[in-house]
């Protein structure tokens, strides 16, 4: 059975990202792997999400964005208590974004923070099926914020692993979860770190951020960076516009990104990025020289670069073929 499809465990949220003139909030659907799930779905390829949202009305609209895309929705749960995570998003004056913390709830938590794994044994042999059928397992270091949530997500890599699934982690550090969580507030800075770190020994290959491969592993290699995970995985490290730094099938380089002078917003661009890389590497195979590499990483920056020319993460996603028209358009 050809394995080409793509599972992403984790939150789905609703960005509320402040208007340009700064006055009041536009709400947007996001978090980190339901915004990859998406964007791979624009990208042709099948992709499953495993999260929790609320039976609120976000969650019940976040359902509908899923099924227009065709995301498979097998094992997402609803939560009848907790609301779906609403995230304040501010923009600086270049379109940079921050977390800024979230609408106030009634609970004492949110919906994403209790994904049950009782919920999914209970279709372990959907679940151990749909495995057969997937490449990568897509997730980031969020769930690690509550130990309901932990136990689910190490549950799902364990079963992951016995399939063959290859495992894609996004650092993706957000402080800002682990200091307003009921389960994590009282948790120090570098208990966190660990915890993740620990996490991360599980990724065949890892994303991250320059200013976290500083903080998490004070190094800015990424083959350096790799030989301290026991797995060993693959290394990828952007810096916003500025050139990727990647450790690929035992290659080294760094790669350039293309740049506009339209940027209106930045959120959600490392997802686009992820789900353009992903993409590459089952549409066209494991990159196996310096080439290949340089062909998937050029087709996820356009990816990313996309999806900054408007605001939202999932809505302004590009389409396969929007991404070879723009990459075209490089070359004439």
């Amino acid at each position: 059975m050809k394995k080409n499809k793509v599972i992403c465990v984790g939150e789905a949220l609703i960005d509320r990202i402040r208007n340009k003139s700064n006055q009041g909030f536009t709400n947007f659907f996001g978090g980190a792997p339901a915004n990859v799930a998406c964007a791979l779905r624009k990208l042709k390829i099948d992709s499953t999400f495993i999260g929790r949202l609320g039976s609120d009305d976000f969650g019940k609209k976040f359902i509908m964005l899923l099924n227009e895309l065709d995301v498979n929705l097998d094992f997402l749960q609803l939560d009848n208590d907790l609301s779906t995570r609403v995230v304040n998003v501010d923009r600086d004056q270049f379109g940079d974004r921050f977390f800024s913390g979230f609408e106030k709830t009634s609970q004492s938590c949110f919906a994403d923070e209790v994904l049950s794994k009782k919920l999914i044994e209970k279709d372990i042999l959907k679940l151990e099926k749909s495995f057969l059928e997937t490449k990568y397992l897509v997730t980031g270091t969020i769930l690690l914020s509550s130990p309901i949530s932990t136990e689910t997500i190490f549950f799902l890599l364990e079963r992951a692993k016995k399939f063959e699934v290859k495992i894609v982690i996004d650092l993706n550090w957000r402080e800002v979860f682990w200091d307003h969580s009921s389960f994590s507030s009282g948790i120090s800075k570098s208990a966190r770190v660990n915890l993740i770190k620990k996490f991360l020994n599980h990724a065949n290959v890892l994303k991250l951020a320059k200013e976290e491969a500083t903080l998490f592993f004070d190094n800015e290699n990424p083959s350096l960076i790799s030989q301290q995970i026991s797995n060993s995985p693959d290394v990828i490290i952007t810096n916003g516009k500025d050139p990727i730094a990647w450790y690929i099938n035992g290659l080294q380089g760094i790669s350039e990104t293309p740049t506009s002078q339209k940027i209106v917003d930045t959120t959600g661009a490392g997802d686009a990025f992820l789900a353009g890389l992903i993409s590459k590497l089952i549409s066209s195979g494991y990159p196996s020289n310096e080439l290949e590499i340089e062909d998937c990483i050029k087709f996820a920056g356009v990816c990313g670069l996309l999806t900054c020319l408007g605001e939202g993460a999932i809505e302004q996603q590009p389409y396969y073929e929007t991404v070879n028209k723009f990459l075209g358009s490089l070359i004439s």
